[in-house]
C-alpha cells in the first residue's frame, strides 16, 4: 500500500509541476549540446581541414630549387622530386631522401623546373 501511494504521488508530480511542453524542455536540454558542437567546428576543425588543404597543395607544387624545411628541422634544397620523395641536398656532396609529407615549410622558391626531372 505504501508503494502504491508513493507511485501515484511520483506520477502526479511532473503533471503538477511542469506544466509545459515536453518537446520544449528536451530542447532546452539539448541546445547547450549543439552549441557546444557548432563552437569545436568553428574554432578547431575548420581550421585544421584549412591547413591540411595548404599543406597538400604546398607538397604537390614542390619543385627543383625549392629550399624547404623538414618536419624534423633539416633545412635543405630539392634536387630531385618523385612520386612519394624528394632527394635533399643539405650541403655540397650532402644528399638525403625524404617522404614527401615530411616537408613542413618552403623557404623560397628556386628556379621553375618540371617536378620530375632526372637529373640530379
Amino acid at each position: 500500500m505504501l508503494t502504491s501511494v508513493l507511485v501515484s504521488q511520483a506520477a502526479a508530480a511532473p503533471a503538477a509541476g511542469a506544466g509545459g511542453d515536453p518537446f520544449m524542455s528536451a530542447l532546452v536540454q539539448i541546445l547547450p549540446f549543439f552549441l557546444i558542437l557548432i563552437l569545436f567546428w568553428f574554432m578547431i576543425i575548420r581550421p585544421q581541414q584549412k591547413r591540411m588543404k595548404t599543406h597538400r597543395e604546398m607538397i604537390s607544387n614542390l619543385r627543383r630549387g625549392d629550399t624547404v624545411v623538414t618536419s624534423g628541422g633539416l633545412i635543405g634544397k630539392i634536387r630531385n622530386v618523385q612520386d612519394d620523395e624528394v632527394k635533399l641536398e643539405l650541403a655540397t656532396g650532402v644528399e638525403v631522401r625524404v617522404v614527401r609529407g615530411t616537408i613542413a615549410e618552403v623557404r623560397n622558391k628556386g628556379e621553375p623546373a618540371p617536378a620530375n626531372d632526372t637529373k640530379g
